[in-house]
């Protein structure tokens, strides 16, 4: 009779297969699946970081979920017009773009930052290609303008942005066909007018429109916070557009939380299975999210 010698496995080791025992319901539910991702503030910023999102979105393509990464770059826009002397100007958190400020945008987005991106992913073993809204005319933007108040004539007067956009319309064709060859887009939030200008369109607004045009299982929105919080600090799991509206009223959610939630509301009420309000800077975050029971965010679905 042959005998063994005792093998009680290692710990470390047991966590790991029970972890991915663990993600295979929901590695089963979301093959074929589209994610689309909305990657931005201070992770971009952080090689370390930068390295865990690209293997992350890797991972998601090797088992059969199909990622989009829509990226921002306030901040390097931001840098860049310093360099070069140029003023920047803001009206309810979007930049008042002229024909210099797109210009440069543009040469920051869909060239330095979408290109690095690539390169991180391209490093992590997958196969990315960088592109804009103007490629293709994937996306085509209507130009917006905002209403400010005037306190010397105690009225509201429209102000023109310039060159800032709002997607009117989605041509998925082309991310299709990219997926489909086995490639991850990776989108800079430029667009094209109907006019021929080019636009300049807020990241989380373009990503959740592109998510809306898939019919996205799930829309991801990676920022610099755990999620929506209630006053006591404690983060907001499960959302609905009529508990938001209440979370609104009460002052819960406020601030720079309010465009993020409505871009969420909007993606589920077109379609999109649920957005998800992530903190980027958690690494594996949205891992955590995708293929554990807790999750790590603030879902929000239609209801």
């Amino acid at each position: 009779m042959t005998s063994f010698p005792d093998m009680a496995p290692d710990p470390a080791l047991l966590a790991k297969a029970e972890t991915l025992t663990e993600a295979l319901p929901y590695l089963q539910r979301y093959a074929g699946q589209t994610f689309v991702v909305k990657y931005g503030g201070h992770a971009m910023g952080d090689p370390d970081m930068a390295r865990s999102f690209a293997e992350d979105v890797v991972l998601l393509k090797a088992v059969g979920i199909n990622p989009v990464v829509v990226h921002g770059g306030g901040p390097q826009i931001g840098a860049m017009l310093k360099r070069l002397g140029v003023q920047s100007r803001f009206i309810d958190g979007l930049r008042v773009t002229d024909a210099e400020t797109a210009q440069i945008a543009e040469m920051v987005l869909a060239g330095s930052i979408n290109k690095e991106i690539v390169s991180w992913i391209g490093q992590a073993g997958g196969k990315a290609v960088g592109l804009s809204g103007k490629d293709g005319r994937m996306v085509v933007a209507d130009k917006v303008g905002r209403a400010a108040p005037d306190p010397l004539q105690g009225i509201e007067r429209h102000v023109d942005l310039g060159f800032v956009g709002e997607p009117r319309r989605v041509d998925r064709a082309l991310l299709d066909t990219l997926s489909g060859q086995g490639f991850i887009p990776v989108v800079a939030p430029i667009a094209i007018g109907e006019d021929g200008h080019t636009y300049n369109v807020n990241a989380d607004t373009m990503a959740g429109a592109i998510a809306a045009a898939l019919g996205a299982a799930r829309f991801f929105l990676l920022t610099d916070v755990a999620g929506v919080m209630t006053k006591d600090k404690q983060l907001v799991s499960d959302l609905t557009p009529a508990l938001i509206a209440a979370l609104r009223e009460d002052g819960t959610i406020s601030g720079g939380m309010i465009p993020k939630v409505e871009t969420c509301v909007r993606a589920v009420e077109a379609g999109v299975d649920a957005a998800v309000i992530l903190d980027g800077r958690v690494r594996h975050a949205m891992l955590l999210e995708i293929f554990t029971r807790r999750g790590a965010g603030s879902l929000v679905r239609a209801g």
